[in-house]
């Protein structure tokens, strides 16, 4: 029998603004894909449900309050990385309140649905694009 794989549960959302646009961030130097963009989000903590820690994640990384009835899922990646195997739902979210902000000093950036592939993502997040266009439009 093959040793059994570790499974990582993480989470992540596509911030839409009034103009059409998904926010992504960039992985800061130092860590593991760094230079690579990704949508907001990160790992559950113990006995988070999924929304929950989006709600964390949000407030932490971006200084945004988010209520759970204000995400929707969307689709999510199921991805084999060399040590561990990704599970990621993505939610849409067009409502929250404050200025997104980076407060962990990543780069921030706004992109057209049309334009998200021109940005080098991770395995797991390049997947994932397709359904955000089907949504938004180009």
């Amino acid at each position: 029998m093959a040793d059994p794989v570790k499974l990582l549960l993480v989470v992540a959302v596509a911030l839409v603004d009034p103009d059409g646009r998904v926010l992504l961030a960039q992985r800061p130097p130092g860590k593991q894909l760094e230079g690579l963009w990704e949508f907001p989000g990160g790992k559950l903590e113990p006995g988070e449900r999924p929304e929950e820690s989006l709600i964390r994640e949000l407030a932490e990384e971006l200084g945004i309050t988010v209520k759970a009835d204000c995400l929707a899922p969307l689709t999510f990646a199921s991805h084999a990385y060399e040590t561990f195997h990704l599970l990621m739902p993505l939610y849409v979210c067009r409502r929250w309140e404050g200025l997104v902000q980076s407060r962990e000093g990543q780069a921030l950036k706004w992109v057209r649905p049309r334009d998200l592939a021109r940005y080098p993502m991770p395995p797991a997040d390049v997947p994932l694009l397709p359904a955000i266009v089907d949504l938004l439009g180009p």
